[in-house]
């Protein structure tokens, strides 16, 4: 049996491919739309904002303003995202987590069409509140995938499964930057429809996805309702024999049931979980804050000094997307050997010397003559450190670090800082290169460092442990007790069949 329980069954397999495809691709797909070809498609958007005001008020936009509408278009998504992630608790208590995927289609598919028309209803308005709206989406789905995933998949696949949304992320930010290949759809005409096109992951999710099961942990510790648990398990794992799992997760319950379901004020006041929740703190502002977004923003200037051709930069990026989308494959296969605690330290390592190195490079650009090809490269070499710790990383550990009844709550913190960081570093970092130009990398390597000083200090090693395990292990940082139970249990008894059960599972 204990070979049997490895295996990737079909149905697990299928539900992590059309969750993280109708969930996860789109917030990639919809990071890049407006951002990546920006030589291209940016141009298109934003005549189309000055004709549209041409026609409305007879005179031509001023540029600021014009300066001003495009960063708040470009912007509005990680605000939206931020709003998302202030619904995941209520929604993921209350719907489930298939249940809350579902419903996030909807905040796909109508901005979808909204982008989709916005030309034809000469409004640059309806394509700000799309970007809004479709923000809430990804704000959701970047933190309902991994739950679900990861209150899927049997513990030794929990980090292979839960870096999968971020594949897709990339993929989705591949896909947009092929796609707005000016011979493709990055042209004055196809530019709508390259904004529509989001929808179309979101019908294919809504159609497939409700044939798969619940999360078995939400029905039993959540809903109480063990039958369904118990069906829903036997289909993932693909046997019929499912005891052990679910008898480790009742003991789970008791042990919520010792401490209840908590909001974001408890999880914020509990001492017991006081260095879990800074640690995913500090990972997702790093994560953000170590300026991916800025590399991804500066590197067609940078390719451009590098004296690619200007109708080149677009295949350059393409590639940087493709070396993203292998790296993050990579990940997928290497973090359940090497665990999480390595990939990112040595992500945000290579990232920390990819910016410091690429400062100086962009400050003797002009007088030697290879240096354009060194931040060429630093641009390749952070993307790929990037993409093996610091992007997928932190939602495995969010979802490991808590337990059940914690998990949403931790969630919205964790999603709540993250966009609120992406917002930040788009709405600033422009600021910051008229500024400091060259420098402004420096920021970002210190940013790097402290956060790598941080998880080596604090961060533990969590792979193929079991919930309470990895509960244990901060107990004693944070110096507290662990509550097992009502007690009917003795502590010794608990422990024997804690560890029968938790052989088998995650969370």
């Amino acid at each position: 049996a204990h070979i049997q329980r490895d295996l990737l069954t079909v149905v697990l397999a299928l539900a992590t491919l059309i969750s993280a495809f109708g969930s996860s691709f789109q917030y990639g797909y919809n990071v890049a739309v407006v951002n990546s070809p920006s030589v291209v498609t940016k141009p298109k958007i934003l005549n189309f904002y000055n004709t549209t005001y041409m026609g409305r008020y007879g005179r031509p936009m001023e540029d600021s303003f014009l300066t001003l509408l495009w960063s708040f278009s470009v912007s509005m998504y990680p605000l939206g995202g931020f709003f998302g992630s202030l619904m995941v608790a209520p929604l993921v208590n209350k719907l489930g987590r298939k249940g809350t995927l579902l419903f996030n289609n909807i905040f796909s598919i109508v901005p979808a069409v909204m982008m989709g028309v916005s030309e034809i209803a000469k409004s640059y308005e309806i394509i700000i509140v799309a970007r809004v709206i479709v923000g809430i989406c990804a704000g959701l789905s970047s933190n309902v995938v991994p739950m679900y995933l990861g209150e899927l998949s049997p513990k030794n696949l929990r980090g292979a499964l839960g870096v999968v949304p971020q594949l897709f992320i990339t993929v989705g930010i591949l896909s947009a930057q092929v796609l707005g290949i000016r011979n493709i759809l990055g042209n004055s005409t196809g530019w709508p429809l390259m904004l529509g096109l989001t929808g179309i992951p979101a019908v294919i999710e809504l159609v497939l996805l409700p044939f798969f099961p619940e999360s078995p942990r939400y029905m039993l510790i959540q809903k109480g309702d063990e039958k369904t648990a118990k069906k829903a398990l036997q289909r993932l794992r693909g046997w019929e024999n499912v005891e052990e799992e679910l008898e480790e997760m009742r003991l789970e319950e008791q042990s919520e049931r010792a401490e209840g379901r908590l909001s974001v004020l408890s999880l914020l006041s509990q001492r017991s979980l006081r260095w879990q929740l800074v640690s995913i703190i500090i990972m997702n502002m790093g994560q953000q804050l170590s300026g991916v977004n800025a590399i991804y923003y500066y590197a067609d200037s940078i390719y451009a000094t590098a004296g690619v051709k200007e109708n080149d930069i677009q295949y350059v990026t393409v590639g940087t997307g493709a070396v993203n989308v292998f790296m993050t494959i990579a990940a997928v296969f290497v973090v359940e050997a090497s665990g999480r605690r390595l990939l990112l330290l040595c992500g945000f390592g290579i990232c920390c010397a990819a910016c410091v190195v690429l400062t100086v490079a962009l400050n003797f650009q002009e007088s030697v003559t290879w240096m354009p090809y060194i931040s060429i490269a630093c641009v390749i070499i952070y993307v790929i450190g990037h993409a093996i710790g610091p992007s997928p990383i932190p939602y495995v550990v969010t979802t490991e670090m808590f337990r059940q009844s914690a998990r949403p709550a931790a969630f919205m913190v964790a999603g709540s800082v993250h966009w609120l960081s992406n917002f930040t570093v788009g709405l600033i970092f422009p600021f910051l290169e008229t500024g400091l130009g060259p420098y402004s990398f420096i920021i970002f390597s210190v940013i790097c460092l402290v956060t790598l000083v941080y998880i080596w200090l604090v961060v533990p090693e969590t792979k193929s442990k079991t919930f309470l395990e990895i509960c244990q292990m901060f107990a004693k940082r944070n110096k507290v007790e662990l509550k097992l139970g009502d007690g009917d249990l003795s502590l010794k008894e608990t422990k024997e069949s804690l560890e029968d059960a938790l052989r088998v599972t995650s969370f």
